[in-house]
């Protein structure tokens, strides 16, 4: 009986040895494979441990079973850890490829982008969009200006030196609240001030600068000392002086962009030339002046040709 049961014990073990020895020489192209190759040396060991064997020779096969199973087990993990490698690698060449350092993740730059604009909000430049001006303005404009507030406050997150900004005569109930809520995902979160008050009570007259392309006088640096404020208004009208005189009513400082000082005129089909920007785009040149302390590159980037101008030294 005792032989028997020794030939049938070798037997069992040569088909499961057999079984390992197939499924090393071919560990599978992926997940499934290795699922598979799992399932027979279960099946093997189970119906190993199903026959009845002396003791000896029931420890002797166990653990040359265990070994080839041990050794199946590194090639697998050796598999899973290449594929996450490359995995990776493929991870890291398409954040390149974006701009983005890729040993930083996801919730580590928006943690910096937080910290960033809290920085800001104590120490840094503040800029206000007056929105005091929306009652006249039609459903076009109002989605208009909303997107041009999605861009600026996009361009403001990702600048190394960013602003903290303010919408000021901004009510929750009026119709330019419903369509930046409509148009801007997470507008509710964004990090600024929001308020019903109006920019001339919110802050010190003598700390005010109005922007506005009618004013006499050219922006020569930004200070962290002053409060420099962008008309909220979309016109298609194109009435002229609507910020300036506001500006003016409440006795408050104006300033212009130095368009003229560091750009010309150049020559277009519609003989077109504009010195009226989109917010975001007059936010972009403060933004870049801000951390380069250059107005030519500052200009380059806010004003498009199409407006009609182009730096000085590029016509030269």
């Amino acid at each position: 009986m005792d032989w028997k049961l020794e030939g049938s014990a070798q037997k069992t073990e040569s088909r499961v040895l057999q079984e390992l020895e197939i499924t090393l020489d071919d560990p599978g192209e992926d997940g499934v494979s290795e699922s598979f190759q799992l399932l027979q040396i279960d099946v093997g060991c189970e119906h190993w441990g199903q026959e009845t064997l002396p003791t000896g020779s029931v420890a002797w096969c166990s653990k040359n079973v265990q070994r080839k199973q041990r050794h199946w087990e590194k090639i697998v993990a050796a598999k899973k850890s290449k594929r996450k490698q490359e995995k990776e690698r493929r991870k890291a060449n398409r954040v390149e490829k974006s701009g983005i350092y890729p040993q930083h993740s996801k919730r580590f730059l928006r943690s910096l982008i937080k910290e960033r604009l809290l920085e800001a909000k104590h120490s840094g430049p503040r800029l206000c969009i007056d929105l005091s001006m929306t009652n006249h303005m039609s459903k076009k404009e109002l989605s208009r200006l909303a997107g041009q507030i999605r861009r600026l406050y996009g361009s403001n997150k990702k600048a190394d030196r960013p602003f903290w900004i303010y919408l000021t005569g901004f009510t929750t109930d009026s119709p330019l609240y419903e369509e930046c809520l409509r148009m801007n995902d997470g507008f509710s979160s964004y990090l600024l001030d929001r308020t019903e008050e109006d920019c001339f009570s919110l802050f010190p007259l003598e700390t005010l600068v109005y922007l506005t392309p009618d004013s006499e006088h050219a922006l020569e640096n930004v200070d962290l000392n002053k409060v420099y404020i962008l008309g909220g208004l979309v016109d298609e009208s194109i009435q002229k002086k609507v910020t300036f005189q506001k500006a003016q009513e409440h006795s408050v400082k104006t300033a212009r962009l130095p368009i003229q000082e560091y750009m010309v005129k150049c020559q277009n089909g519609k003989n077109y030339h504009s010195e009226i920007l989109t917010i975001n785009q007059v936010f972009d040149i403060l933004s870049t002046y801000f951390e380069t302390q250059n107005w030519p590159e500052a200009l380059k980037k806010g004003v498009s040709s199409r407006k009609g101008y182009v730096l000085q030294n590029s016509v030269e």
